[in-house]
């Protein structure tokens, strides 16, 4: 298996510890290393370091290098520009040497939360062996739901199944309103997408030249004429920018999922964090030096200096050097309005 580690966002939902130049994925949140750290770690056993491959920005490439200095560098890719998560697997996958590219490869986020990493490997080979097999042409991995989240996209299968596995995909569905997401933690055949992916090179690409031909067009270019760094900017700018999910996978008709139940986290905002750390007596969790007084139920997180808070209930506190984030933890979802309030402004020193 070649793994490929998608870390080329900014993780503006983290803000202000997230910043364009050192953003989540390069963040040690939990202890013991970084996100992307973690996530090289967890699939190294399935793959070797010869066999991980990074899809970064051109601004972050030397960050990633330095976070992972065991990783060959002709296999740490920069993105001359983001075009979303379609145009950055392909071409990983056509940057990669032709004689592996019928190789099956598996397609991760840098920057989640897995609890037991042997339960998770386990059902990463039960999807290599499905795509090995020609089950399906592309296998994804669906998180049984611990509660009735809105904030995720959900996998609808065909079939009711176990973690452990495969059955075919009935559709993608978009993030449901709180009714609905109580209903499909109770059918038994909705799951939690993880965002990863597994298929053979080889097959992606042919899937890219049926239902997205001028992205695969592109790549093409890009393959032909793009060993100038100029050039390769250029041919990569005008690539269309469409995300894996909506320009492929709600399109294919021979798409499985593997079912994972391993305590499994997206860590996509300050209150997710919160969910994966113990809690005191009160409720509240923390990281750093912090201390709270008749306060339940918050997150606190102090990147620098002290957080301190008293007579408070449901708040996520961050601070750091130079700024400090208070909001209720319901609405930590919004912390990106703050990073394009900021961009609006030109604040560029706190981006």
């Amino acid at each position: 298996m070649i793994g490929l580690i998608l870390a080329g966002g900014i993780g503006s939902r983290f803000w202000p510890v997230s910043r364009r130049r050192r953003p989540k994925q390069l963040l040690d949140l939990l202890g013991g290393g970084s996100l992307l750290d973690a996530t090289a770690r967890r699939i190294e056993p399935l793959c070797g370091a010869d066999g991980i491959w990074v899809c970064t920005t051109e601004e972050l490439a030397p960050a990633v290098a330095a976070e992972l200095p065991g990783l060959c560098p002709s296999r740490i890719l920069g993105e001359p520009s983001g075009r979303n998560t379609a145009p950055a697997i392909g071409w990983a996958v056509r940057s990669m040497p032709e004689q592996g590219r019928d190789d099956v490869i598996a397609v991760f986020p840098s920057d989640h939360w897995v609890a037991d990493e042997g339960a998770f490997r386990q059902v990463l080979r039960v999807g290599v062996a499905a795509v090995e097999r020609g089950d399906h042409d592309v296998v994804t991995v669906g998180i049984a739901p611990a509660w009735a989240e809105t904030g995720y996209g959900y996998l609808e299968l065909e079939a009711s199944t176990e973690a452990g596995s495969v059955e075919g995909v009935a559709r993608f569905t978009e993030k449901p309103d709180p009714e609905t997401a109580v209903r499909f933690k109770a059918s038994g055949r909705h799951f939690w997408n993880a965002g990863i992916f597994l298929f053979r090179g080889t097959v992606l690409l042919d899937l890219y030249r049926r239902h997205l031909p001028e992205l695969a067009a592109g790549l093409e270019r890009l393959a032909a004429e793009g060993s100038d760094p100029e050039r390769r900017r250029a041919l990569y700018a005008e690539l269309e920018s469409v995300s894996i999910d909506y320009g492929l996978m709600e399109r294919l008709s021979s798409i499985g999922c593997v079912v994972a139940d391993c305590g499994w986290n997206d860590l996509g905002s300050w209150a997710s964090l919160a969910e994966v750390l113990p809690e005191d007596g009160d409720g509240n969790r923390t990281v750093g030096s912090t201390f709270a007084v008749d306060a339940r139920d918050n997150f606190l997180f102090a990147d620098a200096g002290t957080v301190a808070a008293i007579g408070v209930e449901g708040l996520a506190i961050v601070r750091t050097g130079d700024a400090v984030l208070v909001v209720p933890r319901e609405r930590a979802q919004d912390v990106r309005r703050i990073v394009e309030k900021l961009q609006a402004l030109g604040r560029r020193e706190l981006l």
